[in-house]
């Protein structure tokens, strides 16, 4: 997956566990394209200090993905319920074995909700 991507959802997830800095830093960085140097300049601070807060984040994110996982449960939920979308989605009138499938998969994911 795409890095800014990835910390765009780890973002999501988790961003409200960094300090107020890290938040505005990522957001900077990765939200709105900002450079090292640009956030460095509205910070009055150097570049090297907003490499280091925003490599501090990135692991400290990375970490909780690591031990809660809710990204990778989020991506798995949104894939079953594409399959779910496309198994109904073939036939006008599924067939009692696509509905079986559907049907399948819908509690798999009911199933990880619960988990």
């Amino acid at each position: 997956m795409d890095k800014v991507i990835m910390m765009t959802l780890l973002y999501d997830f988790y961003g409200p566990l960094l300090t107020e800095r890290q938040q505005r830093f990522i957001e900077l960085y990765y939200g709105n394209d900002y450079s090292l140097g640009e956030i460095a300049e509205n910070y009055g601070v150097s570049r090297q200090a907003v490499h280091d807060t925003l490599k501090r984040a990135e692991h400290i994110l990375t970490n909780y993905e690591n031990k809660l996982g809710l990204i990778d449960k989020f991506l798995a939920q949104r894939n079953k319920l594409a399959e779910v979308a496309r198994l109904l989605e073939e036939t006008r009138k599924p067939s009692p074995q696509q509905l079986a499938r559907a049907r399948k998969v819908l509690q798999e994911l009911l199933e990880m909700d619960r988990g």
